[in-house]
């Protein structure tokens, strides 16, 4: 049987043992990366296709008669038409909570710059401002402390839990909002319109769906107090981007802490890439990325593909 892994590049940075996948599936082709028109021919022979990003439509999988399985090396999957790969009997796998702590762990880590101003006090000391100062510290942008602050969370899946758990662990109090769409209130989930107003942090960890797409726009914005902090580690569709900057700009959001764009990479260009945003930190998609995070990754891939093999596939889609 012959794996193809078509985007191998998109999560190793020469530090990933892939021993793992190779013991499952001996024969592979492994491509640092697949550009849209080579697709078909790469994957023409193949038995099983790994995928982080490249698209596997419809149209493709049609000249791929021998593909029984993909393994999708992400947990979102619309690089994949599912449904074409259901009418060919296809198998589709995903990889699901490999990036939890190191997700959680950016989460906080663009919370704590924004809050303490790190930032802001490093550039100070490269700029001589503290060998210049008069007295012992500089103390010209405002610190906040999370302790005693509210957090909201969208999305309590286990991110949004294990955000709340460092969350509580910082002393904070934690409301987690009610799931998009829902029509019966629970008692432990807060109507958006009634958490909104607060917040002092807003972390997003829900999927971005036809119901979520927007999730964060101008009424919702506007509920937000002007010193609350909006943090996105989920997908950037979520928030209309250019009224989060204009919200920014005019003081009517105090801060913002983003690793997802609409579009990314940003080839085209986002409103929150302007130079004139301020209190604004954007990442550039990397909270998953740590090497712990990226080899268990790998494992799940081999794991699928075993499981398919003996006839039991997990992480089926």
């Amino acid at each position: 049987m012959l794996g193809v892994f078509l985007d191998r590049d998109s999560l190793d940075c020469n530090d990933l043992d892939f021993s793992g996948l190779d013991r499952v599936l001996p024969n592979w082709r492994y491509y640092p990366s697949t550009a849209s028109a080579e697709v078909a021919a790469r994957i023409e022979d193949a038995d099983v296709v790994i995928s982080n990003k490249v698209a596997l439509d419809a149209a493709t999988l049609r000249q791929a008669p021998r593909l029984k399985l993909i393994g999708v090396a992400a947990t979102g999957v619309n690089n994949v038409d599912l449904p074409a790969a259901a009418a060919q009997g296809i198998t589709v796998c995903n990889c699901r909570g490999y990036g939890t702590a190191a997700v959680v762990q950016h989460v906080f880590a663009l919370l704590l710059a924004l809050y303490t101003r790190w930032p802001d006090y490093q550039q100070a000391v490269r700029a001589g401002r503290w060998q210049q100062a008069s007295q012992f510290c500089v103390l010209d942008f405002p610190i906040r402390e999370l302790a005693g602050k509210t957090l909201g969370i969208i999305g309590y899946g286990k991110l949004g839990q294990g955000v709340a758990r460092i969350a509580e662990a910082f002393g904070m109090r934690v409301l987690v909002a009610e799931r998009p769409g829902t029509v019966d209130a629970t008692e432990d989930r807060v109507p958006l319109p009634v958490l909104l107003p607060q917040v002092d942090v807003l972390s997003l960890h829900c999927p971005l769906t036809p119901e979520t797409r927007g999730l964060i726009g101008a009424w919702e914005l506007a509920l937000m107090r002007r010193d609350a902090i909006l943090i996105n580690t989920a997908r950037g569709g979520l928030v209309d981007e250019a009224l989060l900057a204009d919200a920014l700009r005019r003081g009517a959001l105090g801060g913002a802490g983003v690793d997802v764009l609409s579009l990314e990479p940003p080839v085209a260009g986002n409103p929150l890439l302007a130079s004139d945003i301020p209190h604004l930190i954007v990442t550039p998609h990397c909270a998953w990325g740590s090497r712990e995070s990226r080899q268990r990754l790998v494992g799940q891939l081999a794991e699928n593909i075993q499981s398919w093999l003996d006839g039991a596939p997990v992480r089926v889609v």
